[in-house]
């Protein structure tokens, strides 16, 4: 069976691999000083990022078979933006993380399992997971106000804003995602699968 350019995403290439796993490492830094500091919800979101960080690792028992470092830094975006910037810059940039968080699972599935999709399918599955889960967030954040009265939902403006982000956010990144298969499979001289060359 022919590989499509998603197949191609988990490698082992060794500049790769020390890329990915300097990011890795500093995923897990700051789980745990998030976690230090009771920041439970900034923990568990780079805690979800390290977990499928090595996952190919673990899966080939080799620490060479890693995703690709870019995916890795987009997925790593907010947990530094969230530093140094605030509002929508930070909302778009976590948003775009959920994206790139989406792309590693389709890329994860198609290596690891028996599903089978081309690079357009994996792209609409990050534009729609990204919207999903910006859905299911502000449910959680809903719930959450009415039991606990957090105060997460600042107003149905705010959160209209939020979608439109979201939206914003898994699009660019379906591109990006797009040009990115495209590139690599003109890298491995084959056409891309699902499209023209």
């Amino acid at each position: 069976m022919d590989l499509t350019a998603i197949d191609t995403l988990v490698g082992n290439d060794s500049r790769n691999a020390v890329a990915a796993w300097i990011l890795t490492g500093f995923v897990v830094a700051v789980a745990v000083g998030s976690l230090l500091v009771g920041d439970l919800l900034w923990a568990g979101f780079a805690v979800c990022v390290g977990a499928l960080a090595v996952l190919p690792a673990v899966a080939f028992r080799n620490r060479r078979v890693t995703l690709p470092w870019e995916v890795l830094a987009l997925a790593s975006v907010p947990l530094l933006v969230r530093t140094f910037g605030s509002g929508e810059v930070s909302e778009f940039a976590t948003y775009l993380s959920v994206a790139a968080i989406a792309l590693i699972v389709a890329v994860e599935l198609q290596a690891f399992t028996p599903v089978r999709m081309t690079s357009g399918f994996a792209v609409v599955f990050v534009v729609v997971a990204t919207m999903a889960t910006a859905g299911a967030w502000a449910v959680v954040r809903w719930i959450a106000d009415l039991s606990l009265a957090t105060g997460f939902l600042r107003s149905e403006e705010a959160l209209m804003w939020e979608f439109v982000a979201s939206t914003a956010a898994g699009i660019a990144a379906g591109i990006v995602f797009e040009l990115y298969f495209r590139r690599r499979s003109r890298a491995a001289g084959r056409p891309p699968a699902g499209g023209s060359p």
